[in-house]
């Protein structure tokens, strides 16, 4: 089992989106997949027709009264469940900070249904925070989202820093550039800049499409309703750049 979480101290560049739309691909692509929505605002959860709703809250999925196997529901899709988020999780870092090894609490959950999946990812509330540690902690891959702009970038190096001071996890970095405009100058010149100094950005990005956007207005995956779509051309692309990078079969 690998864990991909999809992760950036700053909101609004598009973690959601490619959380969702990557999941779904993987389980087309016959992956059995979990999606675990670690945002109070519960995106995720809506996209996916699931009421974010954990029973017992955060607080008894940490203190491990109840198992994340409990609290998993499947989707409207084949091979793709979801972790709802939950209100609660407003004070998750509260709740790991009450337990020894806070840092690698969530990382116990997760291991819990190792057998049971092929691919985990984790869509991320914008923070640095203890559970930033247990993400940096438990993943195989941060998967990075940067709008090309100077704060997005900023940010960026901002994440670098903390990771290597705040945790000895070994997950690789993968950033991707999403919400571009092509038509836009400065666009174009970050993101060569950006590649030239970060040969590991992924050279596949998601553009500023309005497909995107309509997600929250079908309640899906790009895929489902716009699959050529530039969008969607953009998310197949993403995740054959990711798959290659796991080291996995691709989506057909």
């Amino acid at each position: 089992m690998k864990v991909i979480a999809t992760y950036n101290l700053k909101g609004g560049v598009g973690k959601t989106a490619a959380a969702v739309n990557l999941s779904w691909l993987a389980a087309a692509a016959g992956q059995r997949t979990l999606l675990w929505d670690l945002d109070a605002q519960g995106a995720a959860s809506f996209y996916l027709r699931v009421k974010p709703r954990l029973a017992g809250g955060a607080a008894e999925l940490i203190d491990k009264r109840r198992n994340l196997a409990r609290a998993i529901r499947a989707t409207d899709f084949d091979r793709l469940d979801l972790v709802p988020a939950d209100f609660s999780y407003r004070n998750l870092d509260l709740e790991l900070s009450d337990h020894k090894k806070s840092t690698r609490r969530l990382g116990k959950l997760i291991a819990e249904v190792a057998d049971d999946y092929d691919l985990v990812f984790l869509d991320c509330a914008p923070s640095m925070s203890v559970v930033s540690e247990n993400v940096f902690n438990m993943a195989d891959v941060l998967l990075v989202p940067l709008i090309p702009t100077h704060l997005s970038l900023r940010a960026f190096d901002q994440l670098v820093r903390f990771r290597e001071t705040h945790t000895d996890g070994g997950a690789e970095l993968l950033p991707f550039f999403s919400m571009v405009d092509r038509r836009k100058r400065l666009h174009r010149e970050l993101i060569i800049a950006f590649a030239r100094e970060h040969p590991e950005v992924l050279r596949s990005f998601v553009p500023y499409a309005s497909a995107v956007e309509q997600m929250g207005e079908h309640r899906a995956p790009v895929n489902v309703y716009a699959d050529a779509s530039s969008g969607g051309r953009a998310f197949r692309a993403l995740w054959q750049a990711l798959a290659e990078r796991l080291g996995i079969a691709p989506a057909p």
